[in-house]
């Protein structure tokens, strides 16, 4: 796999569109994270080329800065989907609780 193609593949998952709500979004949100972390002049332009996978070279601190941001998408996700859980196990154990006590109560005339 090439460098361009790589990092069309991690700019899409760190930054992903349904997160952000529309391509041009994620992208600007690709270009806040990656101007910080690169020390050449990023430009939103070279985001966009980035993610369209037109961009004719990638340096090396640019893959770097991808491959942060992608291990910070995938930490968040798995913060989110503990939380989830966390949600789940609650609501499931009020279910229980509750349908506990519909069994136990009686119902008789």
């Amino acid at each position: 796999m090439s460098d361009v193609t790589y990092c069309r593949e991690a700019i899409r998952e760190a930054f992903p569109k349904s997160r952000y709500g529309s391509v041009f979004s994620a992208q600007v949100e690709a270009f806040n994270f990656l101007r910080r972390q690169v020390e050449k002049e990023m430009t939103l332009r070279r985001v966009r080329a980035i993610w369209e996978g037109k961009a004719r070279r990638i340096d090396g601190e640019e893959k770097d800065a991808l491959r942060r941001a992608k291990i910070e998408e995938a930490r968040r996700e798995q913060q989110e989907l503990r939380q989830r859980l966390s949600q789940l196990e609650q609501t499931l154990a009020a279910l229980d609780a509750r349908q506990a006590g519909f069994v136990g109560e009686d119902t008789g005339a």
